[in-house]
């Protein structure tokens, strides 16, 4: 850029001497200021609002402790092994994912498109959430909260809180009850559902048991209640009545479309720097959901029934282990909550230095990770516990999954505390920043590929974040409409189901495999790393057998229990399911379309002489530092040494 050669040359040698990645060929992509950073970043992608809201749910599904089990052995046989080869392959590269799966073999060259769809898909509704949490950390900015109690415009006739419950008293031999915002005979409300009302011992927790006398209906149904703040999650922010449809999706949230908009700024000057300037935000983002989880956790564990909620975590019912389900969904948890195959971690790898210790790295990691999770759960089943507790239900009719325990469970028990909306803020702006730390990643893979794909970009770093955050506030504004949440629903189903397992095992397939295990643990030495006999042989087994046999699993198991889209009983109609697997198909189209597209002109150019040349090494792949030996090369290529353009015979 007007530097001249000399000057070019100069920091090409200043950057191979200090460590800094240069891939073959390449100008210069930068490296995170400390390796520090790095492990931050790493740490905030991983652990992320699944660790809050999913792992607490599927510990209750599946018997808390025999769960933990389960997650814990599938975190060795396939969590770790995945998120170590990742960050092993980037960090030996210097490339993001669109570039370096050509690269180890031309055949595979789609696979870092297909990944990389998935993550822009992702990106969409995944900032969504983050809109959704600034709507409620600005709505909680009142002297009391406006979904702690019923009698507002938009509460549904079936809302019910227990405190206004309780002074509704049993009056002679009609049960009074909480029912339009007032109190109101039993009679009439079972009247109103077509049925009779059967007094029994549920009643002193001021249920309304209905039953209209026949087998027709369930004994002691249940009357439609909702709580104020699921009224107010599903009413007021979203916007969402019993009229909106697929085909009446409704007009703009102006409001929810402003928090989108504050979301996507916040991640766009964030990364305006690229790893500079997300990797100095990562030490509040990262470290600050830890501080808000102690409160919680000191706090919960006060509460009156916080124990209760505490043993029904972690009571172990080891018979549920015979289940395939168990297996699955640990296996499937682990997964996502590390997220390897999104392109995420191998773009933070990217950016190493050379020599960072990668492998130390992964394993502190990884076990991080599952520490939060385990340690949300403490959090959040206290506080499940404090729940059920207040109102007299079991603790199993309390627990939620997904945005119902964080929207609706979460802020209903805050309304409980002193100083409400204090802890309401704290919890909001801890999911803020697990939020962040996921969808910085993911926006920095999406500018990563771009700039490796044309690095005369990169030095208009800012712009392509700009450019990168206005087109994805723009595909988010649908998911802004009372109907949105559909979107989302289809969005969250699809995008990141089977496919990405799909992408994943081609991917261990590709690295262990194709390129070969033992040039890869070759490479791995290349870069200073040295592995204790037994931990190598730890690797080589998951790689070659449990790894790709685990994710074989988990996507036959998904394709099995699948089930039609719904959001809250609302089953979407056959042409939006058929648009939801024409999404998650997309990726695998991709990948195979641009590798079949690779082979074709290749052999058109007259770029092989074999189709065994696709499945092996191109001559520019190599190591992120320039004019390195390396320990030793197989895979037909053991005269080829490393120069400024990678191989050469």
């Amino acid at each position: 850029m007007g530097k001249g050669e000399g000057a070019k040359e100069s920091k090409d040698v200043k950057a191979a001497e200090s460590g800094q990645n240069l891939a073959a060929g390449d100008d210069e992509r930068g490296t995170w200021d400390n390796q520090c950073d790095f492990f931050l970043s790493c740490l905030g992608y991983a652990v992320g609002l699944g660790n809050v809201w999913r792992f607490p749910y599927l510990c209750y599904e599946h018997g808390g402790g025999s769960f933990l089990v389960a997650y814990s052995l599938m975190l060795l046989l396939a969590g770790l092994p995945l998120f170590f080869m990742e960050l092993s392959i980037g960090q030996y590269s210097g490339l993001g994912p669109t570039r370096i799966f050509g690269k180890l073999a031309p055949a595979f060259k789609g696979l870092g498109y297909g990944m990389l769809f998935v993550t822009m898909l992702v990106a969409i509704y995944y900032n969504m959430i983050i809109a959704w949490t600034l709507y409620y950390t600005f709505a909680g900015f009142t002297s009391s909260l406006p979904w702690e109690f019923c009698g507002n415009d938009h509460n549904t006739l079936t809302c019910y809180q227990k405190d206004q419950a309780d002074e509704c008293n049993v009056a002679g031999d009609g049960f009074i009850s909480f029912y339009n915002n007032t109190c109101t005979p039993v009679s009439d409300i079972c009247s109103s559902y077509n049925m009779t009302h059967v007094p029994d011992q549920f009643d002193q927790f001021n249920y309304t048991m209905c039953n209209n006398g026949t087998m027709d209906l369930p004994l002691n149904k249940v009357y439609p209640r909702r709580s104020a703040s699921e009224d107010y999650f599903t009413r007021v922010m979203l916007g969402l009545d019993e009229t909106i449809t697929w085909s009446n999706y409704g007009g703009l949230k102006w409001d929810l479309v402003l928090c989108l908009l504050g979301a996507w700024v916040i991640v766009c000057l964030c990364l305006i720097k690229g790893v500079q300037s997300s990797g100095k935000v990562v030490y509040f983002t990262a470290l600050f959901p830890y501080f808000v989880l102690l409160c919680l956790l000191i706090r919960g564990a006060l509460l009156p029934g916080a124990a209760d909620g505490v043993v029904f975590y972690l009571q172990p019912h080891l018979h549920k282990l015979a289940s395939v389900k168990i297996w699955s969904d640990a296996a499937t948890q682990i997964f996502y909550s590390l997220g390897p195959s999104f392109g995420g971690l191998i773009t933070l790898a990217s950016y190493n230095k050379f020599s960072n210790n990668c492998h130390r790295d992964a394993i502190l990691i990884a076990f991080c990770n599952c520490a939060t999770s385990v340690f949300a759960g403490f959090v959040i089943f206290s506080i499940i516990g404090f729940m059920a507790h207040e109102s007299g239900q079991p603790i199993s009719e309390v627990i939620a999954s997904g945005p119902g325990l964080a929207f609706v469970a979460y802020p209903e028990a805050v309304t409980k505390f002193p100083l409400s909306p204090a802890w309401s803020f704290l919890f909001f702006l801890m999911l803020l920043t697990l939020g962040l730390d996921s969808q910085f990643t993911m926006t920095e893979t999406l500018t990563t590929a771009l700039m490796d794909q044309w690095p005369q970009l990169r030095p208009m770093k800012g712009k392509v974040v700009i450019g990168a955050s206005v087109v994805g506030f723009i595909l988010g504004v649908p998911l802004c409409c009372p109907g949105g949440i559909y979107m989302f629903t289809l969005i969250d189903s699809f995008s990141a189901s089977w496919s990405l397992l799909v992408l994943a095992l081609a991917e261990v397939i590709l690295i262990i495999y194709v390129y070969g295990v033992h040039n890869f643990l070759n490479n791995i030495k290349e870069m200073g790393i040295r592995i204790p006999k037994f931990l190598e042989l730890y690797w080589r087994i998951n790689w070659q057998v449990f790894t790709p046999v685990v994710l074989f699993f988990i996507t036959i198991v998904t394709w099995i229990t699948f089930k039609p889209c719904q959001y809250n009983g609302y089953v979407f109609p056959p042409l939006i399911q058929t648009l939801g697997w024409l999404m998650a198909c997309t990726s695998i189209i991709i990948a195979v379309a641009l590798s079949v597209y690779e082979v074709y002109t290749r052999k058109n150019k007259g770029k092989i002489t074999s189709n065994r040349e696709m499945l092996q090494p191109t001559l520019n792949w190599g190591p992120a530092i320039k004019k390195i030996q390396p320990v030793q090369n197989t895979n037909n290529l053991s005269e080829a040494t490393y120069n400024n353009e990678g191989f050469s015979s």
